[in-house]
C-alpha cells in the first residue's frame, strides 16, 4: 500500500469536546468515536493516516444508517456511522488490518451485534474497541459485549494510556499536556473489573463490580 505524499490535514477535536465527552466525571448523551488503522507488514503493523479520525453519533431524519427506524428525528449510534465509514475505505482483502476504536461508550447491543456481523464478513480485519464508559441503560448489552468478542474483538476500558494517545492523536490540543482528571486512574480500574466480569461467560464469578 502506497502512502499519501503529501496527506490533508485531518480535522482534530478541540479540548472541552474531549474532556466533555470522554472525562469520568460526566455523562453526556452523544458518543464520540476515534478510529485508526494499521496494516501487517511482516512483524510490523503500519499505520494508514487517510484512515484515522473521529466521528459522534447523531440525530438524522432518514434511517439511511439505522435500519428498521421510523421515519423522521432518529438518534443514531456512533458504531453504524463508523461501518459506514470503513465500508468507503474498501480496505484490501489481500492485506491484514487491524482498527483500532476510542469510544467514549461501549456499544449497546444492537450495535455490538453490527460490529460481530462486520467481523464474520471481514476476516481480514482485527478490531480492538477501548471505552471510556459502559453503556448499560438497556438490556442485552452484556450479551453483546460477550458476542463482541468471541468474534474476535478485543474489548478494553481505556486507562491513562489511552487517554493520553488519544489526546495527543485525535484533539487540537495547542501544545498542552494532558490534563488527567481525579481518580482517573481508579476509575478505569473500577471499570475494567466491572467489564472483565461482564466478559465472562454466565455462570462464572463476575468478579468486582
Amino acid at each position: 500500500m502506497a502512502a499519501n505524499s503529501a496527506p490533508e490535514a485531518r480535522p482534530l477535536m478541540d479540548i472541552g469536546t474531549f474532556l466533555n465527552n470522554f472525562s469520568h466525571l460526566v455523562y453526556p448523551r452523544k458518543t464520540y468515536l476515534c478510529h485508526e488503522v494499521e496494516y501487517r507488514e511482516g512483524d510490523f503493523w503500519i499505520p494508514v493516516d487517510e484512515f484515522k479520525g473521529f466521528l459522534h453519533s447523531q440525530s438524522t431524519l432518514l434511517p439511511l444508517l439505522c435500519p428498521g427506524a421510523d421515519m423522521g428525528w432518529e438518534q443514531c449510534h456512533a458504531e453504524p456511522i463508523f461501518l459506514e465509514r470503513m465500508a468507503s475505505w474498501k480496505l484490501d482483502k489481500g492485506l491484514r488490518y487491524r482498527v483500532t476504536c476510542y469510544i467514549s461508550y461501549t456499544p449497546c447491543a444492537a450495535c455490538a451485534y453490527k460490529l460481530v456481523a462486520f467481523l464474520r464478513e471481514n476476516t481480514h480485519v482485527d478490531l480492538r474497541i477501548f471505552a471510556a464508559r459502559i453503556y448499560d441503560r438497556f438490556l442485552g448489552y452484556e450479551a453483546g459485549l460477550r458476542a463482541l468478542r468471541a468474534a474476535g474483538a478485543e474489548v478494553a476500558m481505556m486507562t491513562f494510556n489511552e487517554f493520553e494517545h488519544c489526546w495527543e492523536s485525535f484533539v487540537d490540543h495547542q501544545g498542552i499536556f494532558f490534563p488527567p482528571w481525579d481518580d482517573l486512574d481508579a476509575q478505569s480500574e473500577r471499570l475494567s473489573w466491572r467489564l472483565e466480569g461482564i466478559l465472562q461467560k454466565p455462570g462464572e464469578s463476575c468478579g468486582t463490580q
